[in-house]
Order: structure tokens, then sequence, then C-alpha cells
């Protein structure tokens, strides 16, 4: 069966639309006493009484189940800096995901600047009316700046899904497949290929679950290692940190040479079939470049790959942000979380796991549609 022309038919129903997404009333203007409640004369008491009571305010307002979708538009998808108004679709879907996963009212914000202060400062001032900040699409190494400061100086949670929704996603993935396949990730030698901030999020998580692994890191310009010129300030720390073993120098297929797993958060078509049989037996291949991953899965698993993930929707196990963000902030809002922790991030990514019982090559990570998906990672975010 043909594959169906996604690009063309976007195009098409995007256009119909005219926006993915809506506001609407919870009660309805149906008579002039309605008016006087919720509009004039009414409204004055509850503002009144929310500015002398304001941590009551998502007890009378709509903070209590609304986040803002952030992004400057400056590292779109895999497609770079397309701009505000070029993450406006994106930010759109993702607020209806929010909207049809968790119940939670979403709302696309794009910001036409894009250095950090000012990034933070737009963020800051709008944030009075949102329970909880999703940042989205921004470029590192802005985006670690700005989800810090904000995170610091906000009262409400910050969560920069590039990374972390990535990185939550990924580890359950990985905790499945090396169950799966006998390995141990504790034990592992991971090659991780891209060194953006998805990359720089999994790599981290995994060593705060897995601190022992053995993790090489691989850029456009080959192995990260120690000596290396042009390193920038994040590279070196990891470095520094242990993070990555900067004792090896070459390329990616010098990495992988008896490696156990391999992650791409890269560019399509840096992986061949040589490099994977180069690998130990049962290699793990999360090929995440999107939308056209760094190796095909067919490709992969003709060349001896045990279990292939990419973050393609029609490809068994997509490694997809929307298994997470939706119950991180379900939770988050409910139980009034104010920082998203790693140990938030572990609990969700043992969550998602958990829900996959008998993990198979085809299924490592459950489906975006499993309606389990958002009350089992809500729950841990306590």
């Amino acid at each position: 069966m043909p594959k169906k022309d996604y690009s063309r038919i976007a195009l098409e129903e995007h256009k119909k639309l005219r926006g993915k997404i809506s506001v609407s009333p919870k009660d309805a203007f149906d008579d002039k006493e309605k008016l006087a409640i919720y509009y004039t004369p009414g409204v004055a008491a509850v503002s009144s009484y929310i500015a002398e009571h304001p941590d009551e305010a998502p007890e009378y307002t709509w903070i209590n189940n609304a986040v803002a979708v952030v992004s400057d538009g400056s590292s779109v998808l895999g497609l770079g800096n397309l701009g505000p108004h070029g993450a406006l679709p994106v930010m759109e879907g993702k607020c209806m995901l929010f909207k049809h996963f968790a119940g939670i009212d979403a709302v696309p914000i794009v910001l036409n600047v894009h250095s950090a202060d000012e990034i933070v400062a737009a963020v800051k001032a709008i944030a009075p009316s949102f329970g909880g900040i999703n940042l989205e699409d921004i470029v590192a190494p802005i985006c670690f700046e700005v989800e810090e400061r904000l995170k610091q100086e906000l009262s409400i949670p910050v969560f920069h899904d590039d990374q972390h929704g990535t990185a939550i996603v990924t580890l359950a993935g990985l905790i499945n497949a090396t169950a799966l396949t006998g390995k141990s990730l504790r034990e592992s030698r991971i090659v991780m290929s891209g060194v953006g901030a998805a990359g720089i999020a999994i790599l981290k998580l995994i060593k705060r679950f897995a601190p022992a692994a053995a993790i090489v890191a691989v850029d456009s310009h080959g192995l990260i290692r120690q000596g290396r010129s042009g390193l920038n300030t994040t590279k070196q720390e990891l470095l520094d940190e242990g993070a990555i073993n900067g004792e090896l120098a070459g390329n990616l297929a010098d990495a992988l040479v008896g490696s156990d797993i391999f992650i791409g958060v890269s560019q399509p078509g840096v992986l061949t079939a040589d490099m994977i049989k180069s690998m130990n037996n049962d290699p793990i291949i999360f090929a995440m470049a999107n939308p056209v991953p760094e190796i095909m899965p067919d490709v992969a698993r003709a060349a001896g790959a045990a279990v292939v993930a990419t973050g393609r929707s029609d490809f068994p196990n997509q490694i997809n942000n929307a298994l997470a963000f939706p119950g991180i902030f379900r939770g988050a809002l409910d139980n009034r979380v104010r920082h998203i922790t790693d140990e938030h991030k572990i609990a969700a990514a043992q969550a998602i796991a958990s829900l996959v019982t008998s993990p198979t090559p085809n299924e490592v990570i459950p489906s975006i549609m499993d309606e389990r998906l958002v009350k089992a990672v809500a729950g841990v975010i306590r």
C-alpha cells in the first residue's frame, strides 16, 4: 500500500481549519444575570479577593489548568530557524495534544525575540496568566540559560520539552529495550550522535539513572574528547563531569565498534548498515532524527539490530515527547509542583516503561494513544 503524502494533506487541512485550536467559555451567557456574575459588577469582588489572597488564584481562575507553550522559532523540529510564524503550527499542535490527552488548556506563544535576556523577560511578563510554562523549539545553548533562569525566577513549573520530554521517553524505551535484549543499561556502551539540547538532556538523564553507563558522544566534528578544539562550554563541562567518556578519538564509525546502543538526535543518513554490523550482538538503535531518521528501520533490522526506534508515527516504537509532557503537566498542575526534578523525570520514564508488560522488538514503548499514559505519568509528579 503506498504511503500517504502527509505533507500535502497537512497543508490542505491546516488551511481548511485556519488554526487548530480555539477558546470556548465554560458557561453560556444565556441571560443578563450571567453577565453580571462573570463580568461587571460581580467580577470586581473576585478580583479584589484574589488581590488580597494571591495564593488562591488557582481556585478562582484558569491558571489551575493553563500552560503557555512558548517558542522563539529558532530551532523548529529538524528544520532549523523558521522564526515565530514558522513555529506557530507546531505550538498549536502541541496545544491540541495538551487538551486531547490531558484536558489542559494550553496557549501557543511565539516570540519575536531571540536572546536569553529577551526571552526570559517576555516569559516572566506573561507568567501570571499561567500555571506552567512549556518551552519549545529554542536553539541550544540559549535554551539552557533560558530554562535555568526561569526555573529560578518563577514559582510555577518550567519544562523545556525538547530536552526533557525527549529524554524521559528515550529512557523509558531503553529500559524495555535492554530488558528485552538481556543487556544492562548500567553496563552498556552507548554512542550518542548529536549533542544539542535533546542529546545533552538524554545523556544526563541516562547518567543519572545508570551512572556506570559508558557514553561516548559524536557531533558534526567527530568524537567529543578532551583537548579537542572548538568545544563549547556545555560540551566541555560534560567531559569534565565525566558524563562523556572523552578518551577516544575518531568519528561515529570508530565509536560504534563494540558498542551496544546507538542514540541518534542528529542528521538523516549518518548511520549505516556496516556501522551496525560492527556493534555488539543484538544492538539497540534509537534513530530519532526527524522527520528522516539516521537510518531507516528496515535497513537497521537487516543489519542485525534487535530493537529499532524512531521519532515517527509510521514505524514501530515511536519516541515522541507526547508520551510524557501531558502527564508531566497534569501532575504538576494538580499537585502544585513548582519544579520538575530529575527524580520526577526518572519516575515518569519508569511509569511509561511499565505500561509495556511484555516488550517485543516492535513494542518497547507504549502507543501515544494509550489511555493509561497521562494517569500513569501524572501519578508520579508530586
